[in-house]
């Protein structure tokens, strides 16, 4: 019955629910910070090498292989619409991190990327993790918007498998931004506080990207690969690099476990 009820409803709404879920994952991982101050370094490790092996996965999956299927159809070579956007993606990202002043977990000031700026240490923690978030909200809204326009390549078993994969790997970021706060004297309702609402920009990205689907079809091909290729720099640029600092082993460990996982739920229920 609950399936039927959501599957009838209008992809932005989806889409919406979907990355709910997500922020509640989110949510849910900074909440460690009642039970304690520090989370072990290798269990860190491995959190964070789960959540680049479910980005991965879902990078395929779930993004490039529906655009690469859908763009078989059109009039340009079918390799051609998936390569643009998924360049496209990583410079957009590549871009944002480059303006945007952020700081990524376990970094000294001096560290600090993007404009050069007086903001305090704890905002530019929230940046990091808030700029990533932007790609996942951004995929699950197109992956719904790509059933709603009736893509044969696309279901909405695999749009579900996107976002409790996303989910499951927005446990970890939540643990990454409120712990570091509380470690920065934050209080504990604080750093709660601010490592969920890292992930407000997920449902925010996920309408924008079910809406611009939805109502230019011809986008999407362009638009799976861009969301595609926006994750995977962020695995690149941060997830790996900052999982491989501690535990390299652990860490590749996880990295398979996470992909392996989002693989499953995505030919399970796509």
């Amino acid at each position: 019955m609950v399936v039927e009820v959501f599957a009838g409803l209008p992809a932005v709404l989806q889409a919406l629910l979907g990355t709910l879920f997500t922020w509640g994952m989110t949510a849910a991982g900074a909440a460690l910070v009642f039970l304690t101050k520090k989370v072990p370094r290798r269990l860190l490790d491995s959190m964070l090498g789960f959540a680049a092996g479910v980005m991965i996965a879902a990078s395929f999956w779930s993004l490039l292989a529906p655009a690469i299927e859908l763009s078989a159809r059109g009039p340009l070579p079918e390799w051609l619409p998936p390569l643009l956007g998924f360049l496209a993606g990583g410079a957009f990202l590549r871009l944002v991190d480059r303006l945007l002043p952020h700081l990524h977990p376990g970094l000294p000031m001096s560290d600090a990327e993007g404009i050069e700026t007086s903001w305090r240490r704890s905002v530019l923690l929230i940046l990091a993790i808030t700029l990533h978030n932007i790609p996942e909200g951004l995929a699950i809204g197109v992956a719904f918007g790509a059933v709603a326009a009736g893509i044969p390549a696309a279901s909405l078993g695999a749009a579900v498998a996107l976002a409790i994969g996303i989910g499951l790997q927005n446990f970890p970021e939540g643990t990454a931004v409120s712990m570091p706060l509380r470690r920065e004297g934050l209080s504990r309702s604080r750093s709660f506080f601010w490592g969920q609402l890292s992930a407000v920009v997920e449902p925010a990205a996920a309408v924008v990207g079910a809406a611009a689907v939805t109502l230019v079809q011809p986008l999407l091909p362009y638009a799976l690969a861009f969301a595609a290729g926006a994750m995977i720099f962020v695995v690149a640029e941060e997830l790996i690099p900052e999982a491989k600092r501690g535990s390299p082993d652990i860490a590749a460990v996880a990295l398979m476990v996470g992909f392996a996982v989002m693989m499953t739920l995505d030919v399970a229920l796509g």
